[in-house]
């Protein structure tokens, strides 16, 4: 069972395999692992069934196809439900894909930066090259005619990295007095502005969104292409994992707020994202998995080391494509399969709606098949499966509550 796993992460061994003896020994229970890949199997079968395929005859290649021919339909169903067509231009795209996240009853509360402090910092360190494109001479002039968001989502485009280096050192000084709860905002980049500063970006990415955590900001970068197939599922898939996203690191941030250091926690999270969490069986546990975890526990308690700075509102937390099912509900077939995948000559075929999604907006032969989403999601699935152990659980939670535990305390 293990073998199944390693395979669809290429873990490294022997680390993997002595990660999950010690998750198991630390649990006290056996075949975690084992439950986890029939419910992987079971899944992909029960797909495969409803596209008309016999799992025990299937080639990597017919189940590829099958895939990026039902993401077709579901991007085509999903424009329509928006006001769209599936060949409608992206520039009329967008904004519709905007208006229609916006208006969906998702919680967007998030715990960021002061809007007032923010331009403090501007004007502490004025955006030369942002000021000189729009044609200002003055921060305090851009300041007052601008949005404050746009103008933070171009600085790590249009600045240089010597300026960038130097501004993101303010954020070492910020108190949990700067912050302030807000709504989170999407921003539409207009083109005839930002046409030119994000290329580099969105041929790296392969799309056009990313975000501004400590703002609570997701941006919409220009495109330049007039027709993009599968751009309505795989931008409005990526707005709300954004949302998400935001959300995530907000309640980090309003816990760690407590800390004399959390300054220096504050922009190591932003830079780099440091995986330093709590120990659970010698493994560093990620706070993206601790908050989807306690995120669905509904109908539990909620641990008191959260309190009073984290809510049980501030850890609720639903899939992209969860999200999506609101809008239109023929996209249920990906419901809960963010994790299955199965092996085809050396590399998953995985029913991951993101990855898919991106496949076929992309045009991504099978031999490159997209497989960054569903990694992701099955590491954190095992690791949220063994934390379902309530030793572990526990073990987690008296990390968080002293971080002065040693380690080695834990994993017994």
């Amino acid at each position: 069972m293990a073998k199944f796993l390693r395979d669809l992460l290429d873990a490294q061994e022997p680390l993997f395999s002595l990660s999950l003896q010690q998750l198991e020994k630390a649990s006290g229970q056996n075949g975690v692992d084992a439950k986890l890949v029939g419910d992987i199997h079971e899944k992909a079968h029960r797909a495969m069934t409803k596209l008309g395929f016999d799992h025990t005859d299937t080639t990597g290649p017919e189940l590829y196809h099958a895939l990026l021919v039902l993401i077709q339909q579901h991007d085509e169903h999903l424009a329509k439900s928006i006001g769209a067509s599936y060949d409608s231009r992206v520039q009329d795209l967008l904004p519709l894909m905007k208006k229609r996240v916006e208006d969906t009853d998702v919680n967007k509360d998030c715990w960021v930066i002061k809007k007032s402090v923010a331009k403090e910092m501007l004007r502490a360190h004025p955006p030369q090259n942002i000021m000189k494109r729009l044609g200002y001479r003055s921060v305090e002039s851009m300041l007052k005619h601008e949005n404050l968001a746009e103008i933070y989502g171009a600085l790590r485009f249009a600045e240089s990295s010597d300026w960038l280096k130097v501004f993101n050192t303010t954020y070492e000084a910020l108190q949990p007095t700067d912050f302030e709860k807000r709504s989170i905002e999407i921003v539409l980049m207009p083109h005839d502005r930002w046409g030119d500063i994000a290329e580099h970006f969105i041929t790296k990415k392969r799309h056009n969104i990313t975000h501004l955590k400590e703002l609570g900001v997701i941006l919409m970068l220009p495109v330049k292409a007039d027709k993009l197939p599968g751009i309505t599922l795989w931008v409005m898939s990526l707005l709300f994992h954004y949302i998400n996203e935001i959300r995530l690191y907000s309640a980090f941030f309003k816990l760690k707020q407590v800390q004399s250091d959390f300054g220096k926690i504050f922009v190591e999270t932003l830079n780099a994202d440091p995986d330093l969490g709590p120990v659970m069986a010698g493994e560093h546990i990620h706070w993206r998995v601790i908050q989807r975890y306690f995120g669905k526990l509904e109908s539990e308690s909620h641990p008191e080391i959260f309190e009073p700075h984290v809510q049980p509102e501030d850890l609720h937390w639903r899939k992209a494509e969860a999200m999506l099912y609101k809008i239109d509900p023929e996209l249920t077939f990906w419901e809960d399969m963010d994790y299955v995948g199965l092996l085809y000559d050396n590399r998953p075929v995985v029913f991951n709606m993101m990855d898919v999604a991106a496949a076929y907006c992309n045009r991504t032969p099978y031999e490159n098949r997209v497989i960054y989403h569903f990694r992701e999601s099955l590491w954190n699935e095992v690791f949220m499966r063994y934390m379902g152990q309530k030793n572990l659980e526990q073990q987690v939670l008296a990390q968080l509550d002293n971080d002065m535990i040693a380690p080695e305390q834990l994993t017994k």
